[in-house]
C-alpha cells in the first residue's frame, strides 16, 4: 500500500508518517520546496504520476491567536488553496480514499459544551481564528460534497489542541501549550522572577498528544464502510478527536511551571484577549465507535519537554 502524506513534517504529518512506516506502508513524502500544495497544476502532476492509494491531508498554516489576528489572508488563503487542490486532484487521479485533518476551531465560539459535531454552522465563529475556520469547514464541505456526488471515501477528523514532538515552539506564532513551555523554559534559564501570559487564565482548552491524534486517524481510515456510515451522514462527514477532558489556561501553566521547575511568578495580562471561554469536544462518537485517547496530558507534557530540550537549539524561528 501506498499513501501520500500532505504536511509530513509538521507535527501531525510526522506522527502520522511514523505510524503508517511501522505498519510497513509507503508512504510518499514532498517538502513544500518539491511541492508547491497551492499550485494546482503541480499537484494535479504529482498524484496523477504517483497515483497513492490514499491521501492524507495533513498540511496546513496554523498558529496561536498572535499568527491568526496577525496574518488571517495567509491564513485563509493558503489553507483554502490546499484543501481544493488536494482534494480535487485526488479525485482527478482516481484516488477515492482520502482523510482530511480539520481543527475543533470550526465550531462556534458560543457552541454547547461538550461540542458535538452537530454544533458545526449553528452560530458565529471565534473572531480571533475565524480565516482559519472558514477555510477548515470549506475543507469538511469540499469532502462531503465530493463524496455525495462522486461516491468517494473522503473523510475528515476535527482534532481539538494538539501537541507533542515536532510542534512549533515560536515564541510568537505557536499554540498555547508550545508557547508557555519555551516561555517557562527561558525564564527558568534566565532566573527570571515572572511570567506573562496573555488573557484571565480562565478559558478553558483540551489537549490531545499528536501519537494519540495519529492512532485516531489511522483507526478512522481502516474502519469499514459499513462501520463508518453507521456513525457518520452524508451531510455530517467529520468526527471529533480528543481527549474527553479539559483544563484552565491558568493551571496548565502552573502544570507547566511545575514540569519545567520554574518557581517564579505567574502574572496573567487581561489587557489581551482570552479567544474562545471554553472548547471542549464531545468526543462520544469516536468512543462508540471503539477508540479512546490513552496519552495523560502530564505524561504528554513531560515527554515534549524532553523531545523540546533535545532539540531547542535547531527549532524554527518563523
Amino acid at each position: 500500500m501506498r499513501v501520500y502524506v500532505a504536511g509530513h513534517r509538521g507535527m501531525a504529518g510526522s506522527s502520522i508518517t511514523r505510524k503508517l512506516e511501522l505498519r510497513g506502508v509507503e508512504v510518499l513524502k514532498r517538502s513544500r520546496a518539491e511541492l508547491d500544495l497551492c499550485d494546482q497544476h503541480a499537484v494535479g502532476q504529482f498524484l496523477h504520476t504517483e497515483r497513492p492509494d490514499a491521501v492524507v491531508l495533513a498540511a496546513a498554516k496554523v498558529g496561536g491567536i498572535h499568527a491568526n489576528n496577525t496574518y488571517p489572508a495567509e491564513f485563509i488563503y493558503e489553507n483554502l488553496m490546499i484543501e481544493c487542490n488536494v482534494v480535487n486532484q485526488a479525485f482527478a487521479a482516481g484516488i477515492h480514499r482520502l482523510l482530511l485533518l480539520g481543527s475543533s476551531c470550526i465550531y462556534p465560539r458560543a457552541a454547547t459544551q461538550p461540542i458535538r459535531e452537530e454544533a458545526l454552522l449553528t452560530g458565529e465563529l471565534e473572531p480571533t481564528n475565524e480565516p482559519y475556520a472558514v477555510a477548515k469547514i470549506a475543507g469538511i464541505k469540499l469532502c462531503e460534497s465530493y463524496n455525495r456526488q462522486y461516491g468517494t471515501d473522503y473523510r475528515c477528523i476535527m482534532p481539538t489542541n494538539l501537541y507533542g514532538p515536532g510542534d512549533n515552539f515560536h515564541p510568537e506564532n505557536s499554540h498555547v501549550l508550545p508557547a508557555l513551555l519555551r516561555r517557562f523554559h527561558e525564564a527558568t534559564a534566565a532566573r527570571r522572577e515572572e511570567v506573562v501570559i496573555w488573557g484571565t487564565g480562565k478559558p478553558r482548552r483540551e489537549f490531545l498528544h499528536v501519537d494519540d491524534m495519529a492512532e485516531a486517524s489511522l483507526f478512522v481510515m481502516d474502519l469499514s464502510n459499513e462501520k463508518y456510515s453507521a456513525h457518520t451522514q452524508p451531510m455530517l462527514s467529520h468526527i471529533n478527536v480528543g481527549w474527553g477532558e479539559d483544563i484552565a489556561i491558568g493551571d496548565l501553566a502552573k502544570l507547566i511551571a511545575d514540569i519545567v521547575g520554574y518557581n517564579g511568578r505567574i502574572r496573567f495580562d487581561t489587557s489581551k484577549p482570552d479567544g474562545t471561554p471554553r472548547k471542549l469536544m464531545d468526543v462520544s462518537r469516536l468512543s462508540r465507535m471503539g477508540w479512546r485517547a490513552s496519552i495523560p496530558l502530564e505524561d504528554g507534557i513531560r515527554q515534549t519537554y524532553r523531545w523540546f530540550l533535545e532539540n531547542h537549539t535547531c527549532l524554527r524561528e518563523a
